[in-house]
């Protein structure tokens, strides 16, 4: 009988670890994905990777080359020997640089805040740009008084290239809204954000004015620029408004940047 019964108790303790082991694999065999996700975690990421960040470095360009143009277009003060058409196609040109220029800060807000409206904001921006070009090129084939230049209608055709390329990358469902996205963080108010800029704007152009109409008059002395009906103050000035608008583009994307970065906080 005692025999008997130390068996009974062996096989209850063999079936009840049995019973044990084979939970243990089952739960093992129903959480395949827990164990995948944790060890693999960039398999949840959407397709696309750095190239969602292409669109921020074109907006970038986009806005140096309106700089440059700004800073070139010096020539058009007091200059009225130009026909109708044709300065009214360059004023134009200036006040689309001006909006290219201020509408491109708050997209690089967006993009530096790590905010899920860049890609739907910057498609907008970039469909209105592409409008833009398409609407200049078109007027300079129509007009008489410029002339046909296979250079510029490329130049053109490759800003329209990238642009689609970009409005492509940041299409909806691309998961471009998850990769600038920080879910966890709580952007600071937009009244903050444009304070913060124009505050930028304004101090970065005073400071480059400055260090720009210097640098000039450095540059004119050391070059020997001649003073010849004021040569060389035009050279200093020139040099100086190239840093009036270099300064404010720089400083407001600095002030956009430290307002995003510092102002950001954790959600609750």
């Amino acid at each position: 009988m005692m025999c008997t019964g130390k068996a009974a108790r062996a096989a209850a303790l063999d079936f009840a670890a049995g019973r044990l082991s084979s939970e243990a694999e089952a739960l093992r065999g129903h959480s395949p994905d827990m164990t995948s996700s944790s060890e693999q975690p960039d398999k949840g990421q959407a397709p696309g990777g750095d190239l969602f960040y292409v669109p921020v470095g074109w907006l970038i360009f986009v806005m140096a080359w309106s700089v440059y143009g700004l800073a070139s277009a010096w020539w058009l003060v007091g200059n009225s020997g130009l026909p109708d058409k044709i300065f009214y196609f360059l004023v134009g040109g200036l006040v689309a640089n001006v909006i290219t220029i201020l509408w491109g800060l708050y997209l690089l807000g967006l993009a530096f805040g790590r905010s899920g409206r860049f890609p739907h904001h910057f498609t907008i921006w970039q469909i209105a740009t592409i409008v833009w070009v398409l609407a200049r090129q078109a007027y300079v084939l129509t007009v008489p008084e410029f002339v046909f230049s296979a250079r510029s209608l490329g130049i053109t055709a490759i800003e329209i290239g990238i642009g689609l390329l970009c409005i492509y990358l940041l299409r909806p469902g691309s998961g471009a809204g998850t990769a600038y996205a920080r879910p966890q963080t709580e952007a600071p108010p937009v009244f903050v954000s444009i304070i913060a800029t124009l505050l930028g704007i304004i101090l970065g152009a005073i400071i480059g004015a400055l260090v720009g109409f210097f640098a000039g008059s450095v540059i004119a002395d050391v070059a020997e620029v001649s003073c010849f009906e004021g040569g060389c103050g035009y050279f200093a000035a020139f040099i100086g408004l190239a840093g009036l608008v270099v300064g404010a583009i720089a400083g407001g994307i600095l002030a956009v940047w430290l307002v995003h970065r510092r102002r950001r906080k954790p959600v609750a």
